[in-house]
């Protein structure tokens, strides 16, 4: 059945509620190739085999720079459920849009049973994703474009809302008393990452602007935080949008002798730490590896039950929440693992 075949007949399709907690009990074990090392290896955490049906093969196509650990969780999670599934996952990245398209375009040359890919740019994915529907190749979106997925004619997406977190961020910034923010973004047109940031302008009381800073280079992202916090001593607030960033600018305020906190989107195991140590004020959890495991698992239910998470209308939401002093010791155990 072609892609627009699917289209059609996702009007019509239940919606289905992947039952992601009792999902993941089965999941504990994770391998690049789609499952049968992690089983061989024993690897603690799996309380079940995995699926006996055919083997597939899907392709995970995101915008992952060199050095961001975010991609890592997504990987984890993606990797789980291929273990769970008895599928075998390719994995490929590269930030630059064009590029990324090429890799979609090998996934489509490979012929593999299903795509899913990130929307950081999605102007520039346009014309291969076509291509997908064309040979017939079933893809889902993840993390990146919840306002484009469906004019692209994905089936479903595993995500948040990109606005809605970055409107909650701007709310707590004036409940913690904020008044001069400034938003550092990291890669230059990608759309979730500026959603963020307009987010938070929506709704923070205070004044905010953005600092463009380049992600692939850290050195280079902690000398231009430093500057901006040398240059306005006002400045109370910075909100990143990684982790990495997170810690970077952590520094940065060291360096530059500024009282300026730090709030950011996304985790990992260093961050959690720096929560619990107070460095970092928060953390707006989008559940990373959760987008990887659901975006596998969703192609694996599709191809064996034709199952369409959402009823291929509406997107499966995976965050905003918060992380804080509050709640971050719970949160904490799981990150030490990677797969928060």
């Amino acid at each position: 059945m072609d892609r627009s075949s699917h289209a059609r007949s996702r009007r019509f399709a239940p919606a289905v509620a992947l039952a992601a907690a009792a999902a993941l009990t089965l999941a504990g074990c994770s391998s690049g190739s789609g499952g049968k090392k992690a089983d061989e290896d024993g690897d603690s955490g799996a309380s079940a085999g995995k699926a006996n049906t055919p083997r597939m093969t899907v392709a995970l196509v995101t915008h992952q720079a060199p050095g961001d650990t975010f991609w890592d969780i997504v990987r984890k999670g993606a990797e789980a459920a291929a273990a769970k599934d008895n599928v075998k996952l390719v994995y490929s990245a590269d930030p630059n849009a064009g590029n990324q398209a090429n890799l979609v375009q090998n996934a489509i040359d490979q012929k593999v049973d299903g795509i899913a890919v990130t929307l950081a740019k999605p102007d520039a994915m346009k014309s291969v994703l076509g291509k997908a529907e064309k040979a017939g190749i079933p893809v889902v979106g993840l993390n990146s474009g919840l306002a484009d997925w469906k004019k692209l004619g994905l089936m479903e997406f595993f995500g948040q809302d990109e606005s809605v977190a970055g409107e909650a961020l701007g709310k707590r910034l004036n409940e913690d008393g904020a008044k001069n923010a400034v938003c550092v973004i990291h890669e230059q047109g990608n759309v979730g990452l500026t959603q963020r940031c307009e987010g938070v302008k929506k709704t923070f009381e205070g004044s905010i602007e953005n600092l463009y800073v380049n992600g692939t280079d850290m050195p280079s992202v902690k000398s231009t935080v430093t500057a901006k916090l040398k240059q306005d001593g006002d400045i109370d607030h910075l909100v990143t949008l990684g982790a990495p960033f997170a810690m970077t600018s952590v520094q940065a305020v060291d360096e530059s002798g500024s009282e300026a906190k730090v709030a950011t989107f996304d985790l990992n195991k260093e961050l959690t730490g720096a929560i619990e140590k107070g460095d970092i004020e928060f953390a707006v959890d989008q559940q990373p590896y959760l987008q990887g495991y659901l975006a596998v698992d969703g192609l694996w239910l599709y191809k064996n039950n034709g199952n369409y998470s959402g009823g291929g209308e509406q997107p499966v939401l995976t965050g905003p929440a918060f992380v804080d002093e509050s709640n971050v010791k719970s949160v904490a155990e799981f990150a030490s693992k990677g797969t928060r």
